[in-house]
């Protein structure tokens, strides 16, 4: 049996391109999120690991996707050894 591709929400509130943007960005964001929570670090700590502030690692746990572009989220992602990787598909 196929499985049904499960299309995000962000489909039904963006153009595609936007979107796709945000659906990457969210799942930074959610990635993220879990290692700040597995590492049992301070949000101090984190942040210095992160090459952020405290302020923006408060934001990262709280989810505020508003607040951070995608590039930076790729960067802080690689920074915290998660090896984010783009896939493309027809």
């Amino acid at each position: 049996m196929a499985r049904k591709k499960v299309r995000s929400v962000f489909y039904d509130l963006y153009p595609e391109d936007k979107a796709a943007e945000m659906e990457m960005r969210s799942l930074l964001l959610s990635g993220l999120g879990r290692w700040l929570a597995e590492s049992g670090m301070t949000q101090t700590g984190a942040a210095q690991v992160l090459g952020i502030t405290q302020a923006r690692v408060s934001d990262l746990k709280h989810g505020k996707i508003s607040q951070f572009s995608l590039d930076l989220l790729v960067r802080v992602a690689a920074r915290a050894g998660l090896h984010p990787k783009l896939k493309l598909a027809a």
